[in-house]
């Protein structure tokens, strides 16, 4: 005999009740060893994105680019050449003419300024903003920065256009819930939800500090807001952790304090200019911590101090491990660039350096960064290495003497086909080879001999990638 529903569950029920109040005698008698939560209040119900969403979405734009060529540092959609995927959503082949790619964006000035990702626009001939009305507009690039993948777009409307208002992102908490509009996969003014999974993320070879969310977003959504439940944005849209090349619930944001310091100077210059130290930095490992007396490995060691330098001057040295800026610590390497580009260029800081077991404060004044300056390499053609999938160029001899790399020493990657090694191991266009397995290469012709010559399957490279150096295992086959 079948027994009601209400039936079938109300023996196991009672017995379930009797047990825990068996339990429950007994704890009573005996000292715990967890502690129960008091209940003070009603749990608060789900939030309702119903008003967020229609109040919002009209200021979110769809952003479509026209290439007249290759894009020749497009990255491949192909999941497996990086799990880490900016997500520009492609709808021909890279390597056919005028090419279409799509991706997302938000009005922030009724007068028509559209934030997104660099990435989106990259090599475009012409940009085009549609909005959620349908009216469409050409759009031109006001100004651009490539190490946080952000972009200013500015449109002409004959009418006041709506907005989405900035946030806080440091405000923002882990557990919060938040919202992301978009055009996954070309569907238009997407709405997903979730929260806050975490903040303070680095991508290897990335400039940010991340917020994580598991708010779904996918191929299409680059440069859409990540908005909180107030209405403000507290982060621009960028990546996405994948293995089949949709979400996974591991979606990344730039945050939006970091885009808003930004903003003037890539509304009136076009760029953005950023202080250094001139140095190489490398993570701290623990022998390394131990060798300098710290507890635990924090800070950013100092693997070579480029001459004419704010470093130089201020007399920093190999092997220097940096611990504090202004007496903020700095816990990890990556966050070196971000704390010093935050001090205004001619402006002054106190650097806390261990030097052996000694602790020394060391004065130091920022000066105008040359990163930039690395994309401008020689005009001989870039040599091909199908082996790996990448090409090579010299360094231009007057970037090199500015950045005191070696005597000129190293090789510009100029570009990285999709599903080569090269794209698998993570290489990227104006990556800089400084070493091929504990080697330095001073040229592309003794790049090229150190990786044909290289011994066993793997190739242990070191480069240089935006402020700091990194070391990359590169196979000989892309499936190896």
């Amino acid at each position: 005999m079948i027994l009601p529903k209400s039936a079938a569950y109300s023996v196991p029920i009672l017995l379930l009740g009797c047990a825990l109040a068996v339990f429950a005698a007994t704890d009573a008698a005996a000292s715990q060893l967890w502690s129960d939560l008091e209940v003070r209040h009603k749990a608060d119900t789900l939030p309702d994105f119903v008003d967020l969403a229609q109040r919002l979405s009209p200021a979110v734009v769809n952003v479509a680019t026209e290439q007249n060529d290759k894009a020749p540092h497009a990255q491949s959609s192909d999941s497996n050449s990086d799990p880490f995927d900016l997500f520009g959503q492609p709808f021909e082949p890279y390597d056919m003419p005028h090419a279409h790619s799509l991706g997302s964006g938000f009005i922030i000035n009724r007068d028509g300024y559209i934030l997104t990702n660099d990435h989106v626009v990259e090599d475009a001939s012409r940009i085009i903003v549609t909005l959620k009305d349908g009216h469409e507009y050409q759009a031109r690039v006001i100004g651009r920065d490539n190490k946080t993948d952000i972009a200013l777009l500015k449109i002409n409307a004959p009418y006041p256009l709506p907005i989405v208002p900035l946030g806080n992102s440091d405000a923002v908490r882990v557990g919060e819930w938040v919202m992301a509009i978009g055009n996954p996969f070309g569907f238009d003014h997407t709405v997903t939800a979730g929260i806050v999974s975490a903040k303070g993320r680095f991508i290897p070879g990335n400039y940010d500090e991340y917020i994580q969310t598991d708010a779904s977003i996918n191929p299409g959504n680059s440069g859409g807001p990540l908005i909180g439940l107030n209405g403000e944005v507290v982060g621009v849209n960028a990546a996405i952790f994948t293995r089949t090349g949709s979400s996974m619930g591991i979606g990344f944001a730039i945050p939006v304090n970091l885009v808003k310091a930004e903003l003037p100077q890539l509304q009136s210059l076009g760029h953005v200019q950023r202080g250094w130290l001139g140095v190489y930095i490398e993570p701290v490992t623990e022998e390394a911590a131990a060798a300098a007396g710290l507890e635990v490995p924090h800070g950013a060691m100092v693997s070579e101090v480029i001459d004419s330098s704010p470093a130089k001057a201020a007399g920093l040295r190999h092997g220097d491990i940096i611990i504090a800026i202004d007496h903020r610590p700095v816990d990890e390497a990556q966050e070196l660039p971000l704390m010093v580009a935050a001090i205004p260029i001619g402006g002054s800081a106190t650097l806390t350096v261990m030097r052996g077991r000694t602790t020394q404060t060391v004065p130091i004044v920022i000066t105008a960064s040359h990163e930039d300056e690395l994309a401008s390499v020689g005009s001989q053609q870039p040599v091909a290495n199908s082996t790996y999938g990448l090409a090579l160029m010299d360094l231009n001899p007057t970037i090199g003497q500015e950045l005191s790399l070696s005597g000129h020493d190293g090789v510009v990657i100029t570009s990285v086909e999709p599903n080569g090694a090269a794209a698998t191991a993570g290489l990227r266009p104006r990556d800089i080879i400084l070493e091929v397995d504990r080697k330095r290469v001073s040229d592309v012709v003794s790049c090229q001999q150190a990786l044909d010559g290289g011994s066993g399957n793997i190739l242990l490279l070191l480069i240089k990638r935006n402020d700091g150096t990194m070391f990359v295992p590169l196979r000989r086959h892309a499936d190896g």
